[in-house]
């Protein structure tokens, strides 16, 4: 496994962060252990490497849901959640703001480690180029402003409907994941919709048409069978 420069905890239990930082320093993990998100963007701001965030998903102030989402718009730093939250929809919903894995407490400390490595060998799931980071996204010749909407490739402007930036947008959102539709219509229209509702097929065509060289052979936006689509930010190019 390639070596770990560091790991940042985010828990407010005192006992749990020092449980952690003393068994993963055993590993010869350099950590750092702070109590809420305050520090945390403290330590983040005076840029020493992290290679991977362990969050806790109930903390004072800003929570971890909250900080999850922004850090996945703000830099390319893979997460995994703790909660003793451990209902199946803590652990969607975790997954959908950006977190790479989620582990319910109580956890044994070797099973996180196990989870740790497992993460950091996949392909950044952030494959997406975040320019400016509260702006503009970048993907293969693809360029999104986030603030004015204007979606361009090659410098070209590319319309869209607001549907299809919709559906754009959850997709930057949750990269190289496979989404089914449920999830799709839940992010896109909440839960007033029709359980046979197609309407996501036909969003994916019209974006398909849209950013694909050959709609008929997508290489951005794949489906799954069975399960739904899949987005690649690299067009298939990635490892």
């Amino acid at each position: 496994m390639t070596s770990i420069n560091h790991i940042l905890i985010v828990d407010d239990d005192p006992d749990l962060r020092s449980l952690l930082t003393r068994y993963l320093e055993g590993q010869g993990i350099p950590t750092t252990a702070v109590a809420d998100g305050k520090a945390m963007d403290a330590f983040l701001d005076r840029g020493g490497p992290v290679d991977l965030l362990i969050l806790d998903l109930m903390l004072p102030g800003e929570d971890g849901l909250s900080i999850a989402r922004r850090l996945k718009m703000e830099r390319a730093l893979p997460i995994i959640i703790l909660s003793a939250r451990g209902e199946e929809i803590d652990r969607i919903v975790g997954l959908e703001m950006g977190a790479d894995d989620y582990l319910p407490k109580p956890f044994n400390p070797r099973e996180l480690l196990a989870r740790i490595k497992a993460v950091l060998r996949r392909p950044l799931a952030a494959s997406t180029r975040y320019v400016n980071t509260t702006h503009l996204v970048e993907f293969g010749p693809f360029k999104l402003d986030l603030e004015s909407h204007v979606f361009t490739r090659d410098g070209e402007e590319i319309t869209l409907t607001s549907g299809e930036y919709d559906l754009l947008n959850v997709f930057l959102e949750l990269p190289r994941r496979v989404l089914g539709r449920d999830l799709l219509l839940d992010r896109l229209k909440g839960y007033d919709r029709d359980p046979f509702d197609r309407s996501i097929d036909v969003r994916v065509t019209r974006l398909r048409k849209k950013i694909e060289d050959n709609p008929a052979e997508p290489a951005y936006i794949r489906t799954i069978w069975g399960e739904g689509y899949l987005f690649d930010p690299t067009g298939g190019k990635g490892a």
